[in-house]
């Protein structure tokens, strides 16, 4: 009997897409996929999925009423929600998927690296747990470089300096790349407005891979081996699999099993502007708070892009008109 994956994906589009090019793969290799989505999520899919005969869907609820907006205006309350009511719905579906039959039983579960509850709960019931991270393994490794950044004083600033303490990358990792806090409406109380905790909680939520069963990251190891081996050492074992975007299967499955679709005219309306005549592309912070950050600058002579979702699929043309 194949092995039977509950994926689990923190119920952002940006999240969503990479798990379910993960889940094509595990198809594709043979395994049993069970895809769990939020409720929300689940009514907000643009089509109706493919049969296919090793697929399931399964829902829990977020917590959040349905008015809510789930978007980064939102994003602590989502946090805190998956944290309590996600949780405890989560470890129920865990619970009757292990006393289902055979054929159902759940063989491991791969969640979202940025919920650790997650791996938590499917360790405690006995369910092997591996985190799945989205981002680069320069990225990851930089979360988990926080602490040591912070001791030296580096922070996100916009600035070509080289930043110290984030082993690997002090031959090219400037002040400008390194983790910034986008801006979240927190309530009233002590330090809401130092971003500083909230640095630290990411970092402790990157370390946290590290109880898993094994870290898997949508990378090659011929793009970023040194980062891969700089990782080994904060976690059991370490996977790269990507580019998972990359595969003949994934935008199609990507199409199915999503929020929202694509629109494809972005392409072509890259390929009509010359190299160098785009400027910036910018996401999670609305347009608004994009505008107030460039609005000092003179671009007049370039195209200044804005958007609000880019998915993998466009970002090697993105670079191609930013260098």
């Amino acid at each position: 009997m194949a092995a039977h994956v509950l994926a689990f994906p923190w119920p952002l589009q940006g999240h969503i897409n990479p798990m379910l090019h993960l889940a094509s793969a595990l198809l594709d290799a043979g395994l049993r996929v069970t895809f769990l989505h939020t409720e929300h999520n689940l009514r907000r899919f643009t089509r109706v999925p493919p049969h296919h005969p090793r697929l399931r869907l399964a829902s829990i609820p977020d917590g959040l009423p349905d008015h809510h907006p789930r978007s980064v205006g939102g994003l602590m309350e989502l946090v805190e929600s998956m944290r309590t009511a996600g949780s405890a719905a989560y470890r129920a579906l865990l619970l009757r998927m292990m006393d289902s039959d055979d054929d159902d039983a759940v063989t491991c579960v791969i969640t979202d690296g940025v919920m650790p509850f997650a791996v938590s709960v499917a360790e405690e019931l006995g369910v092997p747990a591996l985190a799945f991270r989205t981002e680069s393994a320069c990225g990851f490794l930089a979360y988990l470089s926080v602490p040591r950044l912070l001791e030296l004083g580096e922070k996100p600033v916009p600035s070509d300096e080289l930043a110290r303490g984030a082993p690997g990358m002090e031959g090219f990792l400037r002040r400008r790349d390194l983790p910034r806090v986008v801006p979240l409406p927190l309530p009233p109380g002590p330090g809401n407005g130092d971003p500083v905790p909230v640095l630290l909680t990411i970092a402790d939520t990157a370390a946290r891979c590290g109880e898993s069963r094994a870290l898997i990251l949508n990378t090659a190891a011929s793009m970023e081996g040194p980062a891969l081996s700089r990782i080994a050492p904060h976690v059991r074992d370490v996977f790269a699999v990507g580019p998972l975007h990359a595969r003949p299967a994934a935008r199609h499955a990507a199409e199915h099993v999503s929020r929202s679709s694509d629109d494809m005219s972005l392409s072509a309306w890259l390929d009509g502007h010359e190299d160098r005549s785009v400027v910036t592309v910018e996401w999670m912070m609305g347009e608004a708070n994009s505008r107030s950050r460039v609005g000092a600058i003179d671009f007049r002579p370039a195209v200044v892009f804005w958007i609000r979702k880019v998915y993998s699929f466009f970002v090697f043309r993105l670079i191609r008109k930013l260098m």
